[in-house]
C-alpha cells in the first residue's frame, strides 16, 4: 500500500468520511467542496482522484460523464497495511513490535489483548471444525 502525500490524505479523509453515507461514492465536486478551506482547483481535485484510482487507493465508476470515487479500503486497513510495511523496513520485527507494545497506554494494550484473544480463540475454533 502506498503512503498518501498531505493532499491525497485529504482527499482520501474526505471519501472515508463519506463511505458509510454514500455507498455509491462521491463527485470530484463534492470532494472539492468538502476541502473548501484549502481552496483547491477542481482540475487539482480530479488529478489527485486520478493518481489515487492509478494507485488502487480508489475505485471508480462512471455516472454520466463524471466519475464516483470510493475507497477501495477501510481507513483501518489502510493503517493496518501502513504499519504492516513499516514492520518490513529492516531490523527485527520482533523487536519492533515488543517496542510498539511498550509505547502503547493501558487502553491500547487492552484492545490489543483482546484482538489477539479472539483471534486466537477463532484459530483453535478453526482447528477444532
Amino acid at each position: 500500500m502506498t503512503r498518501l502525500g498531505d493532499l491525497e490524505r485529504a482527499v482520501m479523509d474526505v471519501l472515508w468520511d463519506a463511505a458509510p453515507a454514500s455507498s455509491d461514492g462521491v463527485t470530484v465536486r463534492e470532494v472539492a467542496d468538502a476541502l473548501d478551506g484549502r481552496e483547491l482547483a477542481y482540475t487539482t481535485v480530479m488529478t489527485v482522484l486520478d493518481r489515487l484510482a492509478g494507485k488502487g487507493m480508489v475505485q471508480r465508476e462512471r455516472e454520466g460523464r463524471a466519475w464516483r470515487y470510493r475507497p477501495a479500503a477501510t481507513r483501518e486497513a489502510h493503517i493496518a497495511q501502513l504499519m504492516l510495511e513499516a514492520l518490513d523496513l529492516g531490523g527485527s520485527r520482533d523487536a519492533a513490535l515488543v517496542r510498539f507494545a511498550r509505547s502503547v497506554t493501558g487502553t491500547e494494550a487492552d484492545v490489543l489483548r483482546a484482538a489477539l484473544g479472539a483471534e486466537a480463540g477463532a484459530a483453535l475454533g478453526a482447528e477444532a471444525g
